[in-house]
């Protein structure tokens, strides 16, 4: 049995992936694609993300179209966006929804910043326990005697290396979402 540094970090970056991928799905007063992700559209007697009814893409710096493959489906679509909380008010244009994505206010900006806060702490919070798994496995080898107590203070100052690096890139992208969401 060998301790793997590669599959610790391997994990780590799988908290910062989650983190970036809920980072997308904030509102920042620009249109993006990613915004609609966490849509759920009741189609054909089941619940389906968006993009697997609808083709979305950016109409304009400020605007999204999202356009539906099957006609019957548009007004299952529209109350689908309606119903996801993201404030969000589509035009419908024969199969094409129009979504012009309003301006934020200070106070939402304030509220957006926040949950970027919250999405950063449970990724740190999820590294750490890469962490822990690590050093706790370190703890078992070392008990087992599959490794030295040399080999053991060198492989945890390693992870600490990895933790700490992957809690800089949290820090980091955090650090980006928040000046995009308070630009006005």
């Amino acid at each position: 049995m060998t301790f793997n540094i590669a599959d610790l970090q391997r994990r780590m970056q799988g908290s910062l992936q989650t983190l970036k991928h809920e980072f997308a799905g904030l509102r920042t007063g620009r249109a993006t694609t990613s915004l609609l992700d966490p849509v759920q559209v009741v189609a054909y007697g089941q619940s389906m993300p968006l993009n697997q009814v609808a083709t979305v893409s950016v109409a304009e710096s400020r605007m999204l179209a999202v356009q539906v493959w099957d006609k019957g489906m548009v007004s299952a679509v529209d109350k689908a966006i309606r119903d996801a909380n993201l404030g969000l008010n589509p035009t419908v244009e024969g199969q094409v929804l129009r979504i012009r994505i309003p301006e934020l206010n200070e106070q939402r900006r304030k509220e957006l910043a926040k949950i970027a806060h919250k999405y950063a702490e449970e990724a740190k919070v999820a590294v750490r326990h890469v962490r822990r798994d690590g050093i706790d496995q370190l703890k078992k080898m070392l008990k087992d005697k599959v490794i030295s107590e040399d080999d053991e203070k060198r492989f945890a100052g390693d992870v600490q290396k990895a933790t700490d690096k992957a809690v800089g890139e949290v820090d980091t992208a955090l650090a980006a979402k928040e000046k995009e969401i308070m630009q006005v």
